[in-house]
Order: structure tokens, then C-alpha cells, then sequence
């Protein structure tokens, strides 16, 4: 899962990034009112943590408002976490009607802060639910745990996020740029070759097939990849 994390505060921003990675959440950071608006609007993100007050490059300061009013004008479905030292009910009922999704006060617990964000996706992507079931595959959420016929799949880091990238766009082509992208970050230039992707859809497939699971994963020539459940032909 892909976040965006909008907080000026580069030490803040640092643990937040580092604690979320051990959660396998992928974390741009953005310090600067610019730099997240140019951000939100060339990417998407399954969670963004939005700081109310960031400085802009010229100095002055921004609202981190505008981003959310920027985010609803443009039609994005992003989840958005307030995060901020503002406390005043004005603000999180301002922030709640542009379309934020939770608001949570500095300072606050970092597990407290991950338990929110995946809450926020579940809504977002998966209706709320905890468990997705597709046939005979099961995908435990909150235990990142997944299951097939034969019984619990042993699957890597990535595959699971693969797994469940393609489980939130059910029925939908992702390219392998989106996967790469969602999956990876920043970390991995996406003028590079991306064969290894195909590896990591060779093994996933082979394992769901190998625990009873049907082989939703088609390949949607010169376009990309589509995870298929229930479609009609």
C-alpha cells in the first residue's frame, strides 16, 4: 500500500516513514505545501496523512485545507488522515466536510496512527471488511494472513501486496506501471525494465493454484493485467 505523508517536520516524518515500513506500507514524503500539491496531482495513493500548516517555497505558509479542497475538485478518492497540532473543533469539521476521512491530534501513538490508516483503506478499498473472499481464496486483512482450498498460502512480502493491489481492483486492468508504482514507490525508476514483475506474477499465480484456488489473474494483452471474479463474459 502506497501512503503519502505531508508533515514539515522531517524528524516526525522520518519516524512515521520507518514505523510504517515495518508495517509494509510504502511512505513518500512530501515537507513543503509545493511539493505535496504537485504530488497529489501527478500520483495516487491509498492514504494520505495531510499536516494542516506547511510551509510553501517561498516562505509563506500553506493550508493543508486547499490540498483536500484541491483533492475533492479534481474527483480523487485517495483516504485522507488529518494529522495535526491543531486541535479546535473548527478545524476537524472543516477538514471532515472537504472530504478527510479521519483526523488524528499531535501527538499521538504510532501504532494508533497505522491501526487508522488501514482502517481508512478497508473502507475505502474493501467496504470495511476485515476478510475478502474470492471462490475458494480467503484474504485476512488485519493478519495479512491468505488461504486457499488446501489451507494457508505461504506467500512473500511482495506477493501479498500483489495479491491484494489486485484484490482491491477486482474485475479492472492495472498496468504493470501501476503495479510497479503502487507497489514500489519511488524506490524503483519507472524507465527501467520491469521483467522482474513478471516473476513475482509467475510465483503468485502458481502458489493459489497450487492451494485450490482458481487462477483469477488473466494477462490482458498490450494493456496489462486483470484480477477476474464473477465477470460476465
Amino acid at each position: 500500500m502506497k501512503l503519502l505523508v505531508i508533515e514539515d517536520q522531517m524528524e516526525l516524518s522520518r519516524s512515521i516513514c520507518a514505523y510504517l515500513k515495518k508495517d509494509n506500507f510504502i511512505c513518500e514524503p512530501a515537507y513543503n505545501f509545493n511539493d505535496a500539491m504537485e504530488r497529489i496531482q501527478t500520483k495516487n495513493y491509498d492514504c494520505i496523512l495531510l499536516d494542516i500548516s506547511l510551509p510553501m517555497t517561498n516562505g509563506q505558509m500553506g493550508n493543508g485545507l486547499h490540498i483536500l479542497n484541491e483533492l475533492k475538485e479534481m474527483g480523487k478518492v485517495d483516504g485522507v488522515l488529518i494529522i495535526s497540532a491543531k486541535n479546535s473543533l473548527n478545524d476537524k469539521l472543516e477538514g471532515l466536510n472537504l472530504g478527510a476521512d479521519d483526523y488524528l491530534s499531535k501527538p499521538f501513538h504510532l501504532p494508533e496512527l497505522s491501526a487508522r490508516i488501514n482502517a481508512i483503506i478497508r473502507r475505502k478499498s474493501f467496504e470495511g471488511k476485515n476478510k475478502i473472499m474470492a471462490g475458494d481464496l480467503v484474504i485476512h486483512l488485519q493478519d495479512k494472513i491468505v488461504k486457499g482450498k488446501n489451507g494457508e498460502i505461504d506467500l512473500t512480502r511482495k506477493e501479498y501486496e500483489l495479491l491484494v493491489y489486485f484484490a482491491s481492483n477486482i474485475n479492472k486492468v492495472v498496468t504493470k506501471e501501476a503495479i510497479v508504482e503502487h507497489l514500489w514507490g519511488e524506490q524503483i525508476d519507472l524507465n527501467d525494465n520491469h521483467d522482474f514483475i513478471y516473476t513475482h506474477l509467475k510465483n503468485l499465480r502458481k502458489k493459489l493454484v497450487q492451494a485450490g484456488c482458481a487462477d483469477n489473474i488473466k494477462v490482458v494483452y498490450g494493456m496489462g493485467y486483470k484480477f477476474t471474479i464473477n465477470e460476465q463474459p
